[in-house]
């Protein structure tokens, strides 16, 4: 079954509808889209601040702030009533967008987000705290663009790490309903730790137990190999767009935020260049 709750991030972003076209399409038959909207102030300040009442100033930047929040709920709930839409619900919380996302995330199944500057810093604030897989649509996509329920062509980067093991799982509801599914791994050596890795701890057959036929390549990487992460990022969107790829699933910040920001950085990359909906999980 594909997902049963699907969290949205709804603002007055140009890309909302897409993002939440995107997430409606990946809903299970009775599923339910949830969009929320978060005023942007924290739900934290809120216990000490003082009653928006007694301060006329704050008063009045609250009232805007949910002003702003209600037409991105509006224009969800004229998106959703258009006839074959899953059911929906609208949420206004009174919370920054992390915090108030992470809050929901944990009784959801998938968060959709949208390419952009600021969705990085929101994606790297998220993925420790929800607990769940981010699903980030590429600015590109329009909510008019035709497309298949689920992904038809998947490819799931591959290093035997915690986050990709985590990444495929979160991604089983959609690798069932997908034609072709193919991991990738890529480091400078053919016989290096990873491929070494693959001997006792191959994903291919725990894959096949739960329904998904994949197959599993090996990408030689130039230069400095797997220890130049840029060199990553940038061969997993080649290899996606080779293979006509309509998702990648991937692990992400599997180093530090600051070691990713100074030294470059696998998700950091397919992030500023993603051409296609990505897959993310911590």
């Amino acid at each position: 079954m594909a997902y049963q709750t699907v969290l949205v991030h709804l603002d007055v972003d140009p890309h909302c509808a897409a993002r939440v076209a995107c997430a409606a399409r990946l809903l299970a038959p009775g599923g339910m889209l949830v969009g929320a909207a978060m005023s942007g102030v924290s739900r934290l300040l809120y216990r000490s601040a003082p009653a928006p009442d007694s301060d006329r100033y704050l008063g009045l930047h609250l009232a805007f702030l949910r002003e702003r929040a209600s037409a991105a709920l509006a224009a969800f709930d004229q998106q959703m009533s258009v006839a074959g839409m899953p059911a929906s619900e609208g949420r206004l919380i009174d919370d920054e967008a992390a915090g108030g996302l992470a809050l929901q995330a944990r009784v959801a199944d998938l968060v959709v987000l949208s390419q952009s500057s600021e969705a990085s810093d929101l994606v790297a604030q998220l993925l420790p705290q929800a607990g769940r897989p981010v699903l980030l649509v590429p600015a590109a996509f329009r909510a008019s663009d035709a497309a298949p329920r689920f992904p038809q062509r998947v490819l799931v980067a591959w290093d035997g790490g915690i986050e990709a093991g985590r990444a495929l799982a979160s991604a089983l509801p959609l690798l069932r309903y997908a034609d072709l599914v193919e991991l990738v791994v890529c480091e400078a050596d053919p016989a290096g730790p990873i491929a070494r890795d693959l001997q006792w701890a191959d994903p291919l057959p725990w894959l096949a137990r739960h329904g998904v036929n994949a197959t599993l390549q090996h990408h030689t990487l130039g230069g400095s190999g797997r220890f130049n992460r840029n060199l990553v990022g940038d061969a997993l969107l080649e290899l996606a767009s080779d293979s006509a790829a309509d998702l990648l699933v991937m692990g992400a910040y599997a180093h530090s935020r600051m070691r990713e920001s100074l030294l470059g950085g696998v998700t950091r990359t397919v992030l500023a260049h993603m051409h296609l909906p990505v897959l993310l999980e911590h």
